[in-house]
């Protein structure tokens, strides 16, 4: 039987739960066509899904959730689903943002949002001035992101530093690699969550799951409730996290602590 949320934070230690959740929310489509009901109703069956882990995780304390909403190669889907999908995150955003600031949630929304257009652009960057100073759960949504876009941007900013004379090529580092990317100092992922039974990472977060516990669902994301969530921190509770170490030398360390 899984644990709820109350049982496994209160018979688990603190670094069995993740600091960071990256979730691909997949399955919406399968979902509908499974009821026979059109890809539309699979989407807005995801909401609720959104609704349930945002609660889940402001319950447990775990202090950052990034959600893959709208890939980059997303763009390539049927004109119809796309604006279905841009007119449901404008729809999200104006009907829960006020419910988020409530919650002391901060909302961020990385990707390329030169795509959107300005009436989507508006919103984000109302949603998130709103609750820039929230201190609660960090709520990321990607939208019209892509893991290698992320690369790229911040290849290019690092580049125009160096040709600016800013910094030496000599003082590039992966920690100031990472600074680049649209996540900036934000903790990587501990742990990666994918449903729907497709086993791949689809240009997620490509630099900052280099050390992430891996999970995969065969569930559909609307069909993704607190029990399969539990499953999943279940999982990753059991897992060793050894950084390219032994597992003697973890123990080591841990004695020293």
């Amino acid at each position: 039987m899984v644990k709820n949320s109350h049982n496994l934070s209160e018979n688990s230690s603190v670094n069995s739960v993740p600091k960071h959740v990256a979730i691909i929310m997949d399955g919406n489509g399968r979902w509908a066509k499974q009821h026979n009901l059109p890809r539309a109703a699979g989407h807005r069956a995801g909401v609720k899904s959104v609704r349930k882990v945002i609660k889940l995780c402001v319950e447990m304390h775990i202090p950052v959730l990034t959600l893959f909403a709208f890939g980059s190669e997303n763009w390539q889907r049927p004109k119809q689903e796309v604006n279905y999908l841009l007119d449901l995150f404008i729809l999200v955003l104006r009907d829960e943002i006020h419910k988020l600031n409530e919650q002391n949630i901060k909302l961020q929304v990385i990707g390329d949002r030169s795509r959107f257009d300005q009436k989507l652009q508006k919103y984000i960057a109302q949603a998130e001035q709103l609750t820039q100073d929230n201190t609660g759960l960090h709520l990321l949504i990607a939208a019209s992101y892509s893991g290698q876009w992320d690369i790229v941007q911040a290849t290019k900013h690092i580049a125009n530093e160096v040709a600016a004379g800013k910094i030496e090529p000599s003082q590039i580092t992966p920690e100031y690699f990472a600074q680049h990317l649209t996540t900036g100092d934000i903790t990587p992922p501990d742990l990666f969550i994918r449903t729907s039974g497709e086993l791949r990472l689809s240009n997620f977060l490509l630099w900052q799951l280099a050390y992430t516990e891996l999970y995969f669902t065969d569930v559909y994301w609307p069909d993704f409730n607190e029990a399969h969530f539990n499953q999943a921190l279940l999982s990753y509770a059991k897992r060793q996290r050894r950084f390219g170490c032994t597992a003697e030398q973890l123990q080591i360390g841990e004695a020293y602590a």
